[in-house]
């Protein structure tokens, strides 16, 4: 199922091709182009049309009443809502950590401060997929860090589902109602994100930042709609990759790339091993760890894909070298001392170490998040969190001193910029008192 890709025997070149799903957000854009102007013109009569034509059902309420999130809840089995109620707790517990308390404040000169204030986007709206897999942990890993950040106006939604009448999946309403967020949206694809980037009136109030994962053509819209309205990242297909040496246990790795290629046959999963051995106990493991899965299926087209193998090299240093080139969504280790090769890697979504600390954990209840950049965006992105719900906004007070000090290098910068209104914006402030 997972094809060899061996680097063994020469330097690792950073620009080598290293499994990656093909996701042509380009072309899906001009798929999505005419359903986002649909919404921005017609609103809710576009809604109808497309909740009809792509989830087969129109909600009664694209907005659900409130007596349907309290239903969902109430219906909880006891284990659902403690599972809920404890990846919430942690989830939690994590972000307000992630809220730096200190306030920017730099006296660069007596009299002229500089200060900086973290405020909170006003209005967001997150989308929670439902289509594989009606992801209820999607809820809590966007609503918590934007509570925490101090958003006061929070909207959700996510695809209608014939089989609950039109609303979302019950466990999705459920959540949302644990976290008592009851602005919920029965609104799927890319209609959802073009609603709440227009608004549509009667209906739902545009809002300032989008977040939440979502398929080929919500991540389409997102980038259509990008400066209109905010947008945490362009998410793609899920990826884990594992590095790993000779004692790995294989029925954890390949458990660990089983279920993440149970998410999407676009998923990848790679290991990047220096041990052969290895990498056929991984092989071996995986047949019977598939053929006992629900979506076996999915699973193998997964594993079969690109986007997955198996890459041998010739150590742990190239190990590192490649996982760092990759930069993977979900970087797992699997290696003696894995604390230390953690403290090494560069870019990685989230990094997740030692054999007892498997991704589906930082799924759903680790406490950590799981909105995280995929296709190599880790170098440079960092997944959801508190932050990506504040802006920092600096705050400028100088005194007349402070600015007559500084005066002469606002004027000289002005005149070699050819700006000369800018410095007598400072000029004319020189012969007038306090």
């Amino acid at each position: 199922m997972l094809r060899t890709l061996d680097l063994r025997g020469r330097p690792f070149d950073p620009g080598t091709p290293l499994p990656r799903a093909h996701f042509d957000v380009d072309a899906a854009v001009a798929v999505v182009r005419p359903i986002v102007e649909a919404v921005a013109v017609r609103g809710a009569a576009a809604l109808e049309e497309f909740s009809l034509r792509f989830d087969k059902v129109v909600p009664e309420h694209f907005r659900v009443p409130a007596e349907a999130l309290a239903a969902a809840a109430a219906e909880l089995d006891a284990a659902d809502r403690a599972a809920f109620t404890e990846a919430i707790r942690r989830r939690r517990l994590v972000a307000e950590a992630e809220v730096d308390p200190a306030e920017v404040r730099v006296e660069v000169a007596p009299g002229a401060v500089v200060s900086q204030r973290a405020v909170p986007v006003r209005r967001v709206g997150l989308y929670v997929p439902g289509g594989l897999a009606p992801l209820a942990s999607s809820v809590l890993m966007n609503v918590v860090p934007a509570q925490v950040a101090g958003v006061s106006s929070i909207a959700v939604s996510s695809p209608p589902q014939a089989e609950f009448g039109g609303l979302p999946h019950p466990g999705i309403l459920a959540v949302c109602h644990l976290l008592g967020v009851d602005e919920v949206y029965a609104v799927g694809g890319a209609q959802a994100i073009a609603m709440f980037a227009h608004g549509v009136p009667g209906v739902c109030d545009p809002v300032d930042l989008v977040t939440g994962p979502g398929n080929i053509y919500v991540v389409a819209a997102k980038r259509l709609l990008r400066g209109r309205v905010g947008i945490d990242s362009e998410a793609g297909p899920t990826e884990i990759a594992i590095l790993a040496d000779a004692g790995a246990d294989p029925a954890f790795v390949a458990a660990d790339l089983v279920s993440q290629a149970e998410h999407d046959p676009l998923a990848a999963a790679v290991l990047v091993t220096d041990s052969p051995r290895l990498a056929e106990g991984v092989r071996a493991a995986l047949g019977p760890q598939v053929d006992a899965t629900r979506h076996a299926e999915r699973i193998r087209t997964a594993l079969g894909g690109e986007q997955s193998a198996i890459v041998l090299v010739d150590d742990l240093d190239a190990g590192i070298a490649v996982v760092d080139a990759y930069a993977a969504e979900h970087l797992e280790i699997h290696t003696a001392d894995a604390a230390a090769v953690a403290a090494r890697i560069r870019n990685a979504g989230a990094i997740f170490v030692g054999p007892w600390s498997p991704v589906s954990l930082g799924d759903y209840c680790a406490g950590s998040t799981h909105v995280l950049p995929t296709a190599g965006a880790a170098r440079h992105s960092s997944g959801l969190n508190v932050k990506s719900f504040l802006k920092a906004v600096h705050v400028i007070e100088y005194d007349r001193e402070a600015l007559l000090e500084v005066a002469g290098t606002v004027e000289a910068f002005a005149a070699a910029e050819s700006l000369p209104a800018h410095g007598a914006a400072v000029t004319i402030r020189r012969g007038t008192g306090a």
